[in-house]
């Protein structure tokens, strides 16, 4: 007699799930035969290693020198900004990985397991001199400040070398079609890093001390190596073929020359740096805008940071849609070009009329054209590099970006206290003594650098009905392809 099976049948609900998946579910359709998911998700965690370097700089010990440490604002912000003398070099870095010879066969695992090294080495430095600037040591204060100095720039050089390399690790070993999506992947696996490390970091400052700072840097450093040793394990596979030479290479400034041929890779350059610093200038001034100018209460404008990431994510799901169907993505990150000139003029128009519904509608706008934007040009950027040059393509864009948008925040903060103190002396005349007069100057430089960018990006559009729709739709974009 047989028993009857036990094997029970799947649900009507799990292959309803399974047939649904991969239109609906982010990252459903990511995993391939040659990059499974759980590989990929272990490679992406040196994207959250970075992510939580990037709070601990930025944030965290931002407002921990300033407010509890007493350290002087201009001296904390000339440390923040230190990692991003590191960042033109993205490029460098991503073609000597395109081009590493190695006696065990690698050419992106050294450059990452590097920059991980000098991240360790940054968290390590850096409790000594918070030590010496906390007073609870002996020593002169400027060996406290040259110590953390020093710990930004090496933190700062590792994450940008780490990042890079990894980018483009996980290009190589994505297939072609996949890539643009994996690589985005690894954009949000940075998001989820910064979102879990500042609620890790808030939680274990609640009850502030020196002594919990330093613990909290020192677990840091222990997680990042954790991370990405788990990350880099049994990943990029050994080339034999890497350990011989080949005779000589070209040289950087050769490759560079030849990325840049035609003029394409260039304007697109230009278009990323213009557009980013466009988009980015406002990050530091939205909020104070607000406040001053509008006069909302500190909750309205702390509002004001889910509504830029609500219209960022109407924006990926519209670029998920256009660039499934073949768009071309010049045009799309043109559009958002487009949407941010809108945006930023309503924001404008906002304080005249004395209306916080225009300026809210100006920052959901702003948030929609950016993510077009910048889904758009990292889709144009990806499709740059040739064959084994990839490092080379992303290094270029993250180099132009980071750069840009460091830039941009730096200058906006500045050139909005100048011209609002020439304006409040009366330079301008007596109609633009109002406080508004400095956020709107900044306001209008980004209008600008936003028509800049279609200038630069009008001629790379493909004309519709042009052949080439095949190509640009196997470069889909779902809302997973947030680009950081």
């Amino acid at each position: 007699m047989t028993r009857p099976s036990t094997k029970r049948k799947p649900s009507a609900f799990l292959g309803i799930l399974a047939t649904l998946g991969p239109r609906f579910l982010p990252f459903a359709d990511v995993a391939t035969k040659e990059l499974p998911l759980g590989r990929l998700i272990r490679l992406s965690l040196f994207q959250v290693s970075v992510g939580m370097a990037m709070v601990l700089l930025n944030g965290t010990l931002n407002r921990v020198m300033i407010v509890e440490m007493g350290v002087p604002s201009w001296l904390v912000a000339l440390m923040v900004s230190l990692p991003l003398l590191f960042a033109p070099f993205r490029a460098l870095i991503g073609f000597k990985s395109d081009n590493r010879r190695s006696a065990l066969g690698w050419r992106r695992v050294p450059y990452i397991w590097g920059g991980t090294m000098l991240q360790f080495g940054g968290f390590a430095i850096m409790p000594f001199a918070l030590l010496i600037l906390s007073g609870e040591a002996h020593g002169p204060v400027w060996i406290g400040h040259l110590g953390a100095g020093l710990a930004f720039l090496l933190v700062g050089a590792g994450l940008h070398t780490t990042q890079t390399a990894g980018l483009a690790l996980a290009t190589d070993l994505a297939p072609e079609d996949k890539r643009p999506r994996v690589v985005a992947f690894l954009y949000v696996m940075l998001l989820v890093g910064m979102v879990g490390s500042s609620l890790i970091y808030g939680e274990w400052l609640t009850d502030f001390s020196p002594f919990r700072l330093i613990q909290m840097i020192q677990g840091a450093a222990l997680v990042t190596m954790i991370l990405n040793s788990v990350a880099l394990w049994k990943q990029e596979p050994r080339d034999p073929s890497r350990t011989k030479d080949e005779g000589p290479k070209p040289s950087f400034r050769e490759s560079w020359r030849a990325f840049c041929r035609g003029g394409r890779s260039t304007r697109v350059l230009i278009a990323v740096g213009c557009g980013t610093a466009g988009f980015s200038m406002q990050d530091i001034l939205l909020e104070p805008y607000g406040g001053e100018v509008l006069h909302l209460s500190v909750g309205a404008t702390t509002v004001l940071t889910a509504l830029l990431a609500a219209g960022s994510l109407v924006g990926f799901m519209l670029a998920a849609r256009l660039l499934g169907r073949g768009v071309d993505p010049y045009r799309l990150a043109g559009w958002g070009a487009v949407a941010g000139i809108v945006a930023f003029s309503a924001v404008v128009f906002a304080a005249p009329t004395e209306s916080p519904f225009l300026f809210r509608v100006g920052t959901v706008l702003i948030g929609f054209g950016g993510g077009l934007f910048s889904v758009g040009t990292l889709t144009a950027a990806m499709s740059l590099g040739r064959e084994g040059e990839s490092g080379l393509a992303l290094g270029a864009w993250g180099a132009v970006q980071a750069t840009s948008s460091g830039v941009a925040i730096a200058l906006g903060g500045a050139i909005r206290d100048f011209v609002g103190g020439l304006a409040m002396q009366g330079t301008f005349g007596p109609a633009l003594t109002d406080v508004s007069a400095g956020y709107g100057f900044v306001y209008h430089l980004e209008i600008g650098l936003l028509f800049i960018t279609l200038a630069a990006i009008g001629p790379l559009v493909r004309p519709k009905g042009e052949k080439g729709e095949k190509e640009q739709s196997s470069l889909k974009f779902g809302l997973a392809e947030f680009p950081g």
